[in-house]
Formats: C-alpha cells, sequence, structure tokens
C-alpha cells in the first residue's frame, strides 16, 4: 500500500486531534450575533472525547458571532447521554453534541431536551428518519456494519459471508472483533441490528440470541469500544502503524464507509472491504440538542445552525469520518472514499421501539456473551 504509514498517521491524528479544514466565506448569512442576556460569550458544549470539528471550524464560528467555545467531553455517546441524566436538573452546558438514535429515545423518556425551532428544512428525509428535529437536530450520520480483511477473505480458503450465521463457523473462531452494546454506541447499533436481522431472516426457529451465543462459543473477540476493537484487533485497517496492535480479528463491527476512509487517506487503496448483508445495519444518526433547562438557548441554536450549515456539514466526511445529513450531499468521489464505501439496506426501527426493547436486548446480549 502507498503511503499506508502516512495515512495511519493522518488517521490518528484525526481521531485524536481534530485537523483542519477549510471553511470559506459566511456560513449563514442571516446568523445574528447571539448574545446571552448576562453578557456571557462562551457556548458550553457537551459531547464525547472524538467529536472531531476542526480547530479552524470552531474559529470560523467565534469570528462570525463572537462566541467561544469550551468542549465538556465523555468518554462515549453513553456517557454524554449518562451525563445529560445526572445534569438534569443544573446542566453545566449549553448544548449537547453526539448521542445517536440508538440512546434517543432513552434521551427523550428523561425528557432531556428542550423543543427548538432550528429549520430543517434542508437535512434529508432519511436523517430525519428517526426524529424530526423538533428536540434533537441530525448532523451527521453513517451506517454500522462488519468490515473484513480482504487479504484473509480470499474466495477461496475462506469466501465472502453471504449471512451473519458464517461468522459462527470455523474459519472465523476468534477472528471477530465486536463492541460491547453497553458501553459502545457502535456496538449498541449492531445489537440492535441483529435483533432485526434474525427475526426476518428465513429461519424461524432462531434469533439474535441464538446468534450471539453461538458467537460466544466461537470466541468472539469483545472489546470496551471501537478504538480497541478496530486500532487493536482489527487486521484490515492502520491498526498495524498503532502502538498495542495485536491484529487477530479479519472482521470487525465498523462503519459501512469505514474502508472509504482508510481508501481516502491510503491513495485509493484499502484491504478493507464492508459486508453489505441487507438488515444487518443500522444507520446511525447522531444530534445536537437543547438541554432542557437551559436559559437564554440563542447561542446554543446559532451554533446547530452552524453544524448543519452546507459550508461546514458537507465537510462532514473528512471532518468527523460520517455522511453528511444535507439533501444533495454525498462522499468526496476522490482516492476511492466513495467507491470503497457500501451502501446497505439498513434495518428500519424507530427510536421509541429501541427504547422500548434496549434493556430486554441489553440483558439477554449479556446472558449469550
Amino acid at each position: 500500500m502507498r503511503q499506508i504509514c502516512s495515512a495511519a498517521f493522518l488517521i490518528l491524528c484525526m481521531l485524536s486531534t481534530p485537523l483542519s479544514g477549510c471553511i470559506e466565506g459566511p456560513w449563514n448569512s442571516n446568523l445574528q450575533r447571539a448574545e446571552k442576556d448576562n453578557g456571557g460569550d462562551t457556548l458550553r458544549i457537551l459531547t464525547y472525547d472524538i467529536m472531531a470539528l476542526s480547530d479552524e471550524m470552531i474559529s470560523a464560528y467565534t469570528n462570525q458571532t463572537g462566541i467561544s467555545v469550551e468542549f465538556i467531553r465523555a468518554n462515549d455517546a453513553g456517557g454524554v447521554l449518562e451525563t445529560a441524566i445526572l445534569n438534569k436538573a443544573n446542566p453545566q452546558y449549553d448544548l449537547i453534541i453526539g448521542i445517536d438514535n440508538s440512546f434517543l429515545g432513552d434521551a427523550l423518556a428523561f425528557s432531556l431536551f428542550k423543543a427548538n425551532d432550528v429549520n430543517v428544512e434542508n437535512i434529508s428525509q432519511k436523517a430525519l428518519s428517526s426524529h424530526d428535529g423538533s428536540y434533537a437536530v441530525p448532523y451527521d450520520m453513517g451506517s454500522i456494519c462488519i468490515n473484513y480483511d480482504t487479504s484473509f477473505v480470499d474466495g477461496e480458503n475462506v469466501t465472502t459471508p453471504t449471512s451473519l450465521w458464517d461468522f459462527t463457523e470455523s474459519e472465523w473462531e476468534g477472528r471477530v472483533a465486536v463492541q460491547n452494546p453497553r458501553t459502545s454506541s457502535p456496538g449498541r447499533s449492531f445489537l440492535i441490528a441483529t435483533t432485526q436481522y434474525f427475526a426476518e431472516d428465513a429461519d424461524e426457529s432462531t434469533d439474535y440470541t441464538d446468534w450471539w451465543a453461538a458467537m460466544s462459543a466461537n470466541d468472539v473477540i469483545v472489546s470496551s469500544g471501537w478504538t480497541e476493537a478496530y486500532e487493536t484487533h482489527y487486521s484490515g485497517g492502520y491498526g498495524p502503524w498503532m502502538d498495542g496492535y495485536i491484529g487477530d480479528a479479519q472482521a470487525v463491527v465498523s462503519y459501512c464507509h469505514s474502508p472509504g476512509v482508510e481508501a481516502w487517506y491510503g491513495d485509493n487503496w484499502t484491504q478493507s472491504a464492508a459486508l453489505n448483508l441487507s438488515g444487518a445495519s443500522f444507520l446511525q444518526i447522531e444530534y445536537a440538542a437543547i438541554p432542557n433547562g437551559a436559559g437564554d438557548i440563542s447561542q446554543a441554536k446559532s451554533f446547530i445552525e452552524y453544524l448543519i450549515s452546507p459550508e461546514v456539514n458537507s465537510q462532514m466526511p473528512t471532518q468527523n469520518f460520517m455522511y453528511s445529513v444535507l439533501d444533495g450531499y454525498s462522499l468526496p468521489e476522490e482516492n476511492g472514499y466513495r467507491h470503497h464505501s457500501v451502501s446497505p439496506i439498513d434495518i428500519q426501527i424507530s427510536s421509541e421501539d429501541i427504547e422500548s426493547h434496549i434493556d430486554e436486548w441489553l440483558n439477554n446480549w449479556d446472558a449469550a456473551i
């Protein structure tokens, strides 16, 4: 692979510290400088640890509005939700970014968000499929599925899986890395996908619990989060250039466009591919929301409007490694980003259904694993 070391380095930098973007021109010609009644000029945002808006993006917002930005970081989307619940009565932040649709039902059930009047007419119906934006506004999205190492799946000794059941066979023993759905939003999303995948398949005698039990018997690798699963265990990505790399997994739960990201930084080369199985993926949608209990909300609203503006949101594929939520935007064609990304047929499930069943699914997952 050409420039694979530099590719790994660039991706590492993106995950650990924001990369610079290029924000040209006013992002919202109708934007008025938002000022708090008490004269404050700092917007405090609760988000997760690898939210990757670039320094230039934040600086452009500050230059346009006069509002500085301070991030309060949790470990992941679940940590964001937990922090928001614990501080519901007296939130110490003005905006929440990073709760996704696998956690959204819980957030709405706890009445964590204040209704907003942000204009979402340019946001795609796909991005609004889990929620109409009245309490939480989508800002990025991406489908979660299994990725595999094409140097292992060679078509001869190991063929491309055509069912999730294939991963329970002996050739995949100890070679599949997943994330714990209690600690990881990708892991939670994939668990949700499996509940629907096995409910809809031809075999009525088995369900998702049987598959997870079979995966446990086949020595599935369970990590606490995406970074450990992808960087430490997965052999098909940039992990070999990371400290602590093991490379014992030839398949991993990640995003269906993760191979596209690898190709983007690898000069159109990657040995990773996303498994395109109908109904075996979950469309993760991430949201920005104003906490219930917030006072003056003009600053938070202005940042949401900034986040979903074409100038900013069109850069999500290279700023936060996710799809834009706006109509008319897709992944870049350069360096094979779009070519190596899969657009699967995702499961269809509402955030209300997730909220109603997630405790049962998690408990059953615990029992199976």
